[in-house]
């Protein structure tokens, strides 16, 4: 993690076939602006009702 931290990459070799990589990401620093999604869609009023039963049950593998 030391030479990842220090913006190297490291390749995980398995079988001799490099299998991963794992490197640093960009740092996003532009925050999304807010109601990016505006006008988009609608959220219904009832969105946080309970889930019918026959939905449930089949969450549960009933």
């Amino acid at each position: 993690m030391r030479l990842v931290e220090e913006g190297k990459t490291v390749v995980i070799i398995r079988y001799e076939q490099a299998s991963a990589e794992i490197r640093t990401i960009a740092n996003s620093k532009q925050l999304r602006p807010f109601g990016l999604c505006a006008g988009e869609f609608t959220v219904p009023d009832d969105f946080d009702a309970p889930l019918p039963e026959d939905i449930l049950n089949a969450f549960e593998g009933k």
